[in-house]
C-alpha cells in the first residue's frame, strides 16, 4: 500500500538556505517547509545538515523538478533512485512533481515544458506516475503546469487530463493557483472556470507564487512563471 500524502492543513513556505539561521532561532508560524528534491541529491554536506535540522522541527514537502513525467522516453532510473534515497532518508509528508517534461536523452533542458493532451500522452503519464509511486512506495502529487503554447493535436482538456491521471493512478494533485493565472492570461481564457472544473477532492496541496511579466512583440505584458516576485492581487 502506498503511503498517502498528509501535509498539515495549514500554511507552509518554500525553504531558502539564507533563512536557515532565523528559522532555527525561534519557532516559525508555519506548518511545513517545501524543498526542491534536486537540491538534496548529494550524499551530504551543508544542504543535508540543514534539511535534517528542519525535518526534526517541521513537516516536510519534497517538490521535484527533474523527473520529466511528461516525457515519452523512459524515466531516468538514476534520478529516480536518488529521489527514493532522499524520500527514504527524510520520510517527507508529501512528494510532488510537475505535469511537464524537461529532458531528452542525456540532455536536461532546465525548463518545465508542456505536452499535448492526447490518449497517447495520457497513457504515458499514467505509466510514469505508477512507476514513481511504486518505486517510492508513496503517493505523489501532480502539479498543473504554467503553459505558453498549446498543441493543435490536443484532444483532452487539461483539467480532464489531470483528473484522469489521478483516477487511474491514485495520485493526488497539487493545485498551483499562479500557474492557472499565468496560463489563462497567455491563452486569453478565464481562470475561474478552470478552477470551477478542477477536481478539488484530489487536491492535497496548493501553491501560491509570484510571476514576472515580459512584453510580447506587440508590447502587451504577458506573465512568466517565476518565484522571485510577490504574489499578485489577481492570484
Amino acid at each position: 500500500m502506498l503511503r498517502a500524502s498528509h501535509l498539515p492543513a495549514c500554511t507552509g513556505v518554500g525553504f531558502k538556505p539564507e533563512h536557515f539561521d532565523d528559522i532555527l532561532a525561534a519557532p516559525q508560524p508555519v506548518g511545513f517547509f517545501e524543498v526542491h528534491a534536486e537540491n538534496y541529491m548529494g550524499a551530504g554536506g551543508p544542504p543535508h545538515a540543514q534539511l535534517g535540522a528542519l525535518r526534526e522541527r517541521y513537516a516536510l514537502s519534497v517538490h521535484g523538478v527533474g523527473l520529466s513525467i511528461g516525457s515519452m522516453r523512459p524515466l531516468d532510473q538514476d534520478h529516480l533512485g536518488r529521489l527514493k534515497a532522499l524520500c527514504d532518508r527524510y520520510a517527507p509528508e508529501s512528494f510532488s512533481e510537475h505535469l511537464a517534461w524537461s529532458s531528452h536523452g542525456e540532455v536536461y533542458l532546465n525548463d518545465l515544458l508542456p505536452l499535448p493532451y492526447t490518449q497517447v500522452t495520457l497513457a504515458r503519464v499514467v505509466e510514469h506516475v505508477d512507476e514513481v509511486q511504486t518505486v517510492l512506495g508513496r503517493q505523489m502529487l501532480l502539479e498543473n503546469p504554467s503553459t505558453y503554447i498549446r498543441f493543435s493535436e490536443s484532444t483532452i482538456p487539461e483539467v480532464d487530463f489531470l483528473a484522469e491521471v489521478s483516477r487511474r493512478t491514485g495520485c493526488g494533485l497539487l493545485l498551483d493557483i499562479n500557474n492557472v493565472f499565468v496560463s489563462a492570461k497567455n491563452h486569453a481564457t478565464q481562470p475561474l472556470p478552470y478552477l470551477d472544473s478542477f477536481p478539488l477532492d484530489r487536491v492535497r496541496e496548493i501553491h501560491l507564487g509570484g510571476h514576472d511579466e515580459e512584453a510580447d512583440d506587440a508590447g502587451a505584458l504577458l506573465p512568466i512563471d517565476a518565484h522571485g516576485s510577490p504574489v499578485s492581487e489577481a492570484v
